[in-house]
């Protein structure tokens, strides 16, 4: 099996705890990319918190791209236009403000270039995600947001006890009609029920014509598991849950030990 695709999660598989990528993951990257393998960021994050890193990869140039907000948007990485989206409407967006206001937990949403509190309280979890992907955080009611506005995903965000707590009452109906998924303990994901990771690595591998058992995916949240799924090699990372290593093929090093440059070294670059 000749790997011919990487997608790579980003926190807490990619980047180091200190959301740095470390030389020797950069090293192995590069040698696979120099190698004629597409190496693919594919994250929850909102393009803006992936540019940065596509730079420092050299992945910014034609015929590379990158997968952002769990698969609702495929970008071509020069520029980050969309190669392929999958979004949440305003009704999405006012269905689950409300159930979050009704749950008592924290609530915003991503437009394509903005993060939306309704709350004027805003909660630090949106603050924490707006410094670390860096896009910019607004308030807005509910009333004040443009109705024709699309949202690749919608999130719940709360201390984990709190947020586990709505999980559990979250209807059936809901879970039936949308794709809803942990990627931390305090974050969960909300996104049209046709996306996710897996999805939107398939319409790329299809795209460029690579076949699934050629792909190889490495991850550690839940927001993983659809990609690991997919691909004909899924490596969870030592510092993955449970439930992601139990899907998963190989499990490689944590974040904190360079456990990205190890997978890649053995099944990509030692073939």
């Amino acid at each position: 099996m000749a790997i011919e695709l990487i997608a790579i999660d980003m926190d807490g598989t990619l980047l180091n705890p200190q959301h740095e990528i470390t030389p020797a993951v950069k090293q192995a990257l590069t040698a696979a990319i120099n190698k004629g393998v597409q190496v693919v960021l594919a994250t929850g994050r909102p393009l803006i918190g992936i540019q940065r890193y596509l730079q420092e990869l050299s992945l910014q140039k034609d015929g590379f791209y990158c997968i952002s907000n769990n698969g609702a948007l495929v970008h071509h990485a020069k520029d980050g236009s969309i190669f392929a989206e999958t979004t949440l409407k305003f009704d999405d967006f006012v269905y689950f403000e409300k159930m979050a206001r009704e749950l008592n937990v924290g609530f915003h949403a991503l437009s394509h270039s903005d993060l939306y509190s309704t709350n004027p309280d805003i909660s630090p979890y949106s603050v924490h995600e707006s410094s670390i992907t860096g896009i910019p955080l607004r308030y807005r009611g509910v009333d004040q947001i443009d109705r024709s506005l699309t949202f690749p995903k919608v999130m719940m965000i709360d201390h984990p006890e709190r947020l586990d707590k709505a999980i559990a009452e979250i209807p059936e109906e809901a879970k039936s009609r949308y794709t809803i998924m942990k990627s931390s303990p305090y974050y969960l994901e909300i996104l049209d029920k046709s996306v996710n990771k897996g999805q939107g690595v398939k319409v790329l591998a299809e795209k460029l014509g690579i076949p699934r058992e050629n792909v190889m995916t490495l991850g550690d949240q839940e927001n993983d598991i659809a990609m690991l799924k997919y691909a004909g090699l899924g490596v969870a990372m030592g510092n993955a849950l449970d439930s992601v290593k139990a899907v998963s093929q190989f499990v490689t090093k944590t974040n904190s030990e360079d456990g990205v440059a190890f997978a890649v070294e053995k099944f990509v670059l030692n073939d």
